[in-house]
């Protein structure tokens, strides 16, 4: 199984930065897992330049999402799921012969329409606002925490 997360910005955090490693190893057990990080554009406080700046981020995710990879968009109005859930959607996916995965977190403004249209799946942790470093953290627990749990293997609850 491929794992891929394609985020744009970069983790500074030296903590987010051993977090992420600390996961990349863990699910490096069940599948090859790569980050696939973009430049973030520049925000200006106006709409229709936000919005350009969007749509340049939207073309960038576009043109590094692996052919045939079962895209699942990081979306405040996306589908909730309990990490069961994730866990069994993941596996019935896997079942049906998909192998490619990839996850997109979006920037400060979140992702652009061209972006959405394409996702296989909108998918929401929350309708919390997380910091997107914090969050690429909590994306990589819940992938692992997936893998646990269709290996049957215990993970803390």
């Amino acid at each position: 199984m491929n794992v891929n997360i394609i985020c744009v910005g970069k983790l500074k955090e030296k903590y987010l930065k051993e977090a992420q490693s600390e996961y990349l190893k863990r699910i490096s057990r069940f599948a090859k897992i790569k980050i696939i990080e973009l430049n973030d554009e520049k925000l200006t406080g106006s709409e229709s330049l936000d919005k350009i700046a969007k749509n340049k981020e939207g073309e960038s995710i576009i043109n590094k999402i692996p052919k045939n990879s079962y895209i699942f968009a990081m979306d405040i109005k996306g589908k909730q799921f309990t990490s069961t859930d994730f866990a069994k959607e993941l596996n019935s996916l896997s079942v049906s012969g998909k192998s490619d995965f990839t996850f997109i977190i979006g920037g400060s403004l979140g992702l652009s329409e061209d972006v959405l249209k394409i996702a296989n799946k909108k998918m929401s942790f929350s309708l919390m606002t997380f910091p997107h470093q914090l969050f690429r953290v909590m994306l990589l627990e819940q992938i692992y925490r997936c893998f646990k749990i269709n290996n049957n293997e215990t993970y803390h609850k």
